[in-house]
């Protein structure tokens, strides 16, 4: 079965000059805790909850005032809409990652896919992404 099967297609992007109050509320309307960042029609980055939390809000910044760019991650990993869940869950568990932007072979982002969309069709390939996500880093 092939990523674009189970992906999220409903993506919002947030731009690397939004607040970050702004995409936490991008977030919290769709239910997500990643946003991909675009600039240009260009994936340039990548937002979580956890770059929120961690790189912004633990370190004294401003949700009003701190901007997308100064705590997003710049080096995007991903995965091709034609690869297979299997490739995902690899993917995922290699990277200790849980969501992974999805691209077209024209590098357009066409969705989000998660360890939780894999593992509705690929459950012993979910099981070992999962293992290797939480080990602890080598």
């Amino acid at each position: 079965m092939n990523i674009s099967e189970v992906m999220s297609q409903d993506v919002r992007i947030a731009s690397p000059k939004d607040t970050l109050r702004h995409a936490a509320q991008l977030m919290r309307d769709i239910d997500a805790g990643i946003l991909p960042v675009g600039e240009n029609d260009r994936l340039i980055g990548m937002l979580t909850d956890r770059d929120i939390t961690v790189r912004a809000v633990a370190e004294g910044k401003a949700p009003d005032t701190c901007q997308v760019h100064e705590v997003m991650s710049p080096d995007i990993k991903y995965v091709y809409e034609d690869e297979s869940l299997d490739d995902a869950a690899r993917i995922m568990g290699e990277l200790q990652v849980r969501r992974l932007p999805v691209l077209s072979r024209d590098k357009r982002l066409v969705g989000i896919v998660s360890l939780g969309d894999v593992a509705l069709m690929e459950e012993d390939s979910a099981g070992k992404a999962l293992k290797e996500v939480s080990a602890p880093p080598a």
